[in-house]
């Protein structure tokens, strides 16, 4: 929060009480401060302080970086280039209500038939699903044991924590995959996180015994970043020069792969994104 205008209505109360001739409105006085002046002193002098420093408190919240949620920086400063949507925080009655649904899905049941097994009626389930309503704890239990999962399963979303992984410099884990066989190393710098859509970041290190491959096909999208040396880079029936710097991205679902190693050893980053549906 900005203290500066509720410093200087501070100041002005003290004129107000002390008592000065009458000067331009609040907001004029805050941009020409040699104008100031105030009513004799008394109640007059007190209320055009009070005025003033009410004034002052809204500027300064105004002002602060944190005006538009406690402990949040201001909307403006959140801006990025991505174009995700905003995160929804929803409230704890949308989320258990979404977990709830997810786990009558998930059994093969109807709105009705749960409702039945639960002894409750489909309206009151209803708004349980669509969070217009908090269960009590015993109506949980009526719900998780119609769906036969342990309640504390049915709630478990409500503790989990959105995930973070590091990896720190040469501390990559090694794995194997296709390309193995022909002299592609292939080290994982994230573990993949919880959620409907998977990510997979890999340095893929290209050696001296390294063979061009372009039978590599996956679901999902792919991208690359050319770290060091060059190849050419199939994707379909097209070839890319990949240099330092050059990037790529496609559906992998095409046959894609290195085809012509022109500078080892070669270095890029690939990333795989696809649904864990």
């Amino acid at each position: 929060m900005t203290l500066e205008p509720i410093a200087f209505a501070v100041g002005l109360t003290r004129k107000a009480v002390s008592g000065k001739p009458e000067s331009a409105s609040v907001e004029d006085t805050w941009q020409r401060p040699d104008r100031y002046a105030f009513p004799k002193p008394g109640v007059h002098g007190i209320l055009a302080a009070t005025d003033t420093l009410g004034w002052a408190i809204a500027m300064a919240v105004k002002k602060s970086p944190d005006a538009n949620l406690p402990g949040h920086p201001a909307e403006e400063s959140l801006a990025t280039g991505s174009g995700a949507p905003l995160v929804v925080v929803k409230s704890l009655e949308q989320v258990i209500g979404a977990r709830v649904r997810d786990s009558r899905k998930s059994a093969g049941l109807t709105l009705s038939e749960l409702a039945q097994a639960a002894e409750i009626s489909t309206a009151m389930l209803s708004r349980i699903e669509t969070g217009q309503i908090s269960p009590s704890l015993n109506t949980l239990q009526l719900l998780s044991g119609a769906i036969n999962m342990p309640l504390s399963t049915l709630l478990a979303s409500l503790e989990e924590s959105r995930g973070c992984t590091y990896v720190k410099a040469g501390h990559g884990v090694s794995i194997s995959r296709r390309g193995t066989k022909v002299g592609h190393r292939y080290i994982m710098l994230g573990q993949p996180l919880s959620g409907p859509v998977a990510v997979e970041p890999y340095l893929i290190i290209l050696d001296q015994s390294a063979e061009p491959y372009t039978n590599f096909r996956h679901e999902g999208i792919e991208y690359l970043y050319m770290l060091t040396g060059q190849v050419d880079y199939r994707h379909g029936d097209r070839s890319y020069a990949l240099a330092p710097g050059d990037s790529l991205m496609f559906d992998s679902a095409e046959f894609h792969g290195p085809e012509v190693l022109r500078t080892l050893p070669a270095t890029y980053l690939s990333i795989i994104i696809y649904s864990r549906s």
